[in-house]
């Protein structure tokens, strides 16, 4: 606040004494303090603090009496909430799903939820019929991306209640994108949880609703890894190019960062884990630098730090196959350091490593520590 304040504001006890009660309910910011919380937060103050309108619903009926459908057809398109309150909210969506692969769970968890509940506070006011139908698609997106996080925290009920939500949401807003990828997550719990056949439900229902969108592309990856671990080989290969081909057809997206959208890079990281799983180490370590190249960038910054974290197992179950074991040790234990994890993922590919290195390597001192690492980072 400080660095976006025009003036000196007070000391740091008086300011923090002010946000408690702001963030309590018992008082409210005056206009000069909405204003540089909202700037803080790189949006309008609008889109913090929307003003309140009161409706006497008496009154409303009342008036209602009698209207001509002319009249009431204008009313349906008559609206409390301004345009700029709505691209605001469009933006911030927009910048909640971009900052997935680097913000921490619990920071994007509850600025997910904060950002949730302005949204839908939304639906008390009056609404055009396009207004309620954009409120419930964004909803819907923040709902996703809120459920997504909370899965990769580990809360599992909570996350399946938040992904129905977020469909619930898509079906009502008629926004079959939303839907598609409320049952891309179904799938990729599915697939987390070792239930193989859900995988493939969850994805041929999905499809079959956001047969052209992005969702539909992902929803294919999550078939093929789905049937990679069930060992049909076939049945892979035609899930892969089902994606390959519909994520060719579609136009290069626009902002790559953002969580729904698929980037033909990330296309090798769908392929890097099935040949993983097939035994196909060549492939598999080809797209597995691939992944962490396209993820990188020219400065070292790691931008896709959980996909690389997946690329860095399958490095090491390359070189556990080959006899490698100081390496595979080496890449596993890598893959476990960054701070954004996906803990469900990755506990998946990396437990396929450790089982590798109990069975080649059962008393080796190395695999013994990095297995009790490993035990460590498992939910209880």
């Amino acid at each position: 606040m400080r660095a976006h304040a025009s003036e000196q504001l007070p000391a740091d006890s008086t300011l923090l004494r002010n946000w408690k009660r702001w963030e309590a309910g018992s008082s409210e910011p005056d206009g000069f303090y909405r204003s540089l919380i909202a700037k803080t937060f790189g949006t309008v103050t609008a889109a913090f603090f929307p003003p309140t309108v009161r409706h006497d619903a008496d009154a409303e009926l009342i008036a209602g009496t009698g209207m001509e459908t002319v009249e009431i057809l204008a009313r349906l398109r008559t609206s409390d909430v301004s345009n700029a309150t709505l691209e605001a909210l469009r933006i911030t969506a927009d910048r909640l799903c971009s900052e997935y692969p680097y913000m921490s769970s619990e920071q994007l968890r509850v600025e997910g939820r904060a950002w949730l509940r302005r949204i839908t506070a939304l639906m008390d006011r009056r609404l055009t019929l396009a207004q309620h139908q954009e409120v419930l698609s964004l909803a819907g997106w923040v709902a996703l991306l809120v459920g997504c996080v909370e899965y990769d925290m580990g809360l599992r009920r909570i996350a399946e209640g938040t992904r129905k939500a977020a469909l619930t949401l898509g079906e009502e807003a008629g926004n079959t994108a939303v839907s598609g990828w409320a049952y891309e997550m179904r799938a990729w719990y599915a697939l987390t949880q070792g239930d193989y056949r859900g995988v493939i439900a969850a994805a041929e229902t999905g499809e079959s609703i956001a047969a052209s969108s992005s969702a539909a592309v992902q929803l294919a990856a999550q078939r093929a890894k789905a049937w990679a671990r069930l060992g049909d080989r076939r049945q892979v290969e035609m899930a892969l190019d089902k994606g390959r081909a519909l994520l060719d057809s579609l136009p290069y997206p626009e902002n790559t960062d953002h969580h729904f959208v698929v980037d033909p890079a990330k296309f090798d990281f769908y392929a890097m884990d099935c040949y993983r799983l097939a035994g196909e180490d060549r492939l598999a370590e080809m797209y597995a630098g691939q992944v962490i190249r396209s993820s990188t960038d020219p400065d070292g910054t790691e931008r896709k730090p959980m996909r690389i974290a997946e690329a860095r197992v399958t490095l090491g179950v390359v070189a556990a196959r080959s006899g490698d074991l100081e390496l595979a040790v080496a890449e596993g234990r890598r893959a476990l350091e960054g701070d954004r994890k996906s803990l469900p993922s990755l506990l998946m590919c990396s437990r396929e490593l450790a089982t590798l290195l109990r069975e080649r390597y059962p008393n080796e001192p190395e695999v013994l520590s990095y297995l009790d690492e490993l035990r460590t980072l498992s939910p209880s």
